[in-house]
């Protein structure tokens, strides 16, 4: 087994197009789909990975694409808004023969979630992109949420964790950064 990985979000749109990239190149579609959806979504490759294909697509009559999904390890019912990525998302499901939306290729079942972290660390590799594992796409969407919108609060809700404090230092705000963001802030600045 792999030492343990210092698993990060993906930082600058640069790295996400990289990924995109050798996703497209390197690996299966399902791959890509995932990576986009995760990213998107903040949900949990374990959760994606119970995801059917019927499932979306039956949202493409919906005019909210929304998706319900019942989280593995909180076991709370959530309503995923997809609308950002669904129409890559569709396409890909459209096509699909297999009930699962990530059909392994070995069986009837879902892919793993090994095979899913061998995938996204290959295509990191060929992107330049490190510290990559399967919790970098639930990573990635809370950071880019984060800075675009300053509200840990609302982005503690969607990760459903307990704290601002955990929420901030699940995705990588590190001090380092806030002393960046102090350096630049003053109350009497016009």
């Amino acid at each position: 087994m792999n030492p343990i990985k210092n698993v990060q979000p993906i930082r600058t749109q640069e790295q996400l197009a990289s990924m995109k990239w050798a996703l497209k190149r390197f690996c299966l579609p399902r791959d890509y789909v995932l990576f986009i959806l995760g990213c998107e979504t903040g949900l949990r490759v374990g959760d994606m990975l119970k995801l059917k294909s019927e499932a979306i697509r039956k949202l493409k009559k919906e005019k909210e694409k929304v998706l319900r999904v019942k989280e593995g390890k909180t076991q709370k019912i959530r309503d995923i808004y997809i609308g950002n990525c669904f129409d890559e998302v569709y396409e890909y499901a459209a096509a699909l023969k297999s009930e699962w939306l990530f059909p392994s290729r070995k069986g009837s079942g879902p892919v793993t979630p090994t095979q899913v972290y061998r995938q996204l660390n290959k295509a990191a590799e060929f992107a330049g992109v490190d510290h990559v594992g399967n919790h970098t796409l639930r990573k990635t969407f809370g950071y880019w949420f984060y800075k675009a919108t300053k509200d840990v609060a609302m982005l503690q809700g969607i990760l459903n964790h307990s704290h601002p404090s955990v929420t901030l230092r699940y995705i990588g705000i590190t001090q380092e950064e806030t002393t960046q963001v102090l350096k630049h802030f003053s109350v009497f600045h016009d």
